[in-house]
């Protein structure tokens, strides 16, 4: 069997910057261990695996190691595969059903919009483990869905930060978020999942509809600016409205094949 797959880098304008993902388009669904195979192949933060369905697009996505609830540079680089080679060039939206509900991706231009529901963050009073994970000590600290988020002072403190990833391992959710306010932008953030074989990922969209409810809250606006400042780095449009939020950016292709299994 051979199956279309392609390589995008997401939240980005440029190559070998934001966040890739590979985008497997089936016919039909493999088997749970294979889709896994196939992710651990590719060894991309997400490999996502979408298949045309009578009410819209389904969509899954693993890790080299597991199946995720929600990805939103997949879910941003799929989005970009189907509006480039597999829909009508007047259709500018495309409906997802996932593990996570009804998401949409919606065009304008040249970017590509994420509508996702918000992950209401949840204030946490024990910092110990989160302290000794990160050598420093939060100024705020959070639980949502998925994940905790820390909040720091200063950007400076987001780009110094050497975490403990073994002991980060022993946080019991998907992983770590940490964010500040930016220079340049609205917040800063880095995203750390050794759970689930990412030490650190480059760009993630499913942590900014935990960090976008908190950012629109404390700077008092419903639009910001978001980079997430890895060693690749991405730059996110980010909205809120009411139980959603859309979460923006470029994209940049990088290859398309077939794979045979």
């Amino acid at each position: 069997m051979k199956i279309p797959i392609y390589q995008v880098d997401a939240f980005t304008d440029r190559l070998f910057s934001g966040n890739p993902a590979a985008v497997c388009v089936l016919q039909d669904w493999l088997p749970n261990d294979i889709m896994q195979s196939i992710a651990l192949e590719n060894n991309l933060s997400e490999t996502a695996f979408v298949k045309n369905e009578s009410n819209g697009y389904n969509i899954r996505w693993f890790t080299p190691e597991a199946e995720v609830n929600l990805c939103g540079h997949a879910t941003l680089a799929t989005a970009r595969i189907l509006f480039d080679d597999y829909l009508d060039e007047d259709i500018s939206e495309v409906i997802f059903h996932s593990r996570s509900g009804e998401l949409k991706a919606s065009k304008d231009n040249q970017k590509i919009y994420l509508d996702f529901p918000i992950d209401v963050p949840k204030p946490i009073d024990d910092m110990e483990l989160v302290t000794s994970v990160l050598g420093k000590e939060p100024i705020e600290y959070y639980l949502g869905k998925d994940d905790y988020l820390a909040l720091f002072d200063s950007e400076e403190d987001i780009k110094s930060m050497e975490p403990d990833f073994e002991r980060l391992k022993q946080l019991d959710s998907r992983g770590l978020i940490i964010s500040a306010p930016g220079r340049a932008v609205d917040f800063v953030s880095r995203c750390f999942f050794p759970e689930i074989g990412l030490n650190e990922d480059p760009v993630t969209g499913s942590a900014h509809t935990l960090m976008i409810p908190y950012w629109a809250k404390r700077m008092n606006k419903n639009r910001l600016q978001a980079h997430q400042i890895s060693s690749r780095g991405g730059f996110l449009d980010c909205e809120l409205k009411d139980d959603r939020v859309l979460i923006g950016g470029f994209s940049a292709r990088y290859l398309q094949g077939f794979i045979t299994v």
